[in-house]
């Protein structure tokens, strides 16, 4: 039986730009567009975020589709990220190199074991201080807090509510993330 080699950060920086791949364990997985509702989602709460943090000068927000470099096997492009104003994470002219301080991922029927499963493992190990996992078909929102037993579900709503951010300190409004048009 044949085993796949494992890949690493040169590999997926030799893909032409603008590839639809992200380097999860080792293996260059395909990122298929997202759908709409995902979109509409991830600006919403990209907006919300812009506001909360850069309008206050606490840091930065970022949409996709830049590369996140957590290790020599794990090269993202997550949906969004916040990197505060003294973060462990390093924003260069090729991406972002370390754990951003809060990391969002909207979930797509494509991409949502990766998310939930893989994904999530190394963000957490990586140090990654909140994940955020925002579903559209279900309309909930789920904030992870990592602590020294790893991510902890700190905060969820279903369809209309609150969900709090410890590590920003600001409250989302789902009514806002999910509200028709």
């Amino acid at each position: 039986m044949k085993t796949l080699e494992k890949k690493t950060v040169a590999d997926y920086e030799a893909l032409p730009e603008g590839s639809p791949y992200q380097l999860v364990e080792g293996e260059l997985i395909m990122s298929p567009a997202p759908g709409f509702e995902h979109f509409r989602s991830s600006k919403r709460v990209f907006v919300r975020l812009y506001r909360l943090i850069e309008d206050a000068g606490k840091g930065e927000v970022i949409y996709a589709p830049v590369d996140l470099y957590l290790d020599e096997e794990n090269a993202y492009q997550p949906d969004i990220m916040v990197v505060l104003k003294g973060s462990k994470a390093r924003i260069t002219s090729k991406g972002v190199y370390g754990p951003p301080d809060v990391v969002v991922e909207i979930l797509s029927p494509s991409t949502a074991y990766y998310d939930l499963r893989v994904k999530k493992k190394v963000y957490e190990r990586a140090g990654v201080r909140e994940y955020w996992i925002v579903d559209p078909m279900e309309r909930s929102l789920e904030i992870y807090t990592n602590s020294e037993e790893g991510f902890k579900l700190t905060s969820r709503a279903v369809e209309k509510g609150k969900v709090f951010s410890k590590v920003l300190d600001v409250d989302l409004d789902l009514e806002e993330v999910f509200k028709e048009v």
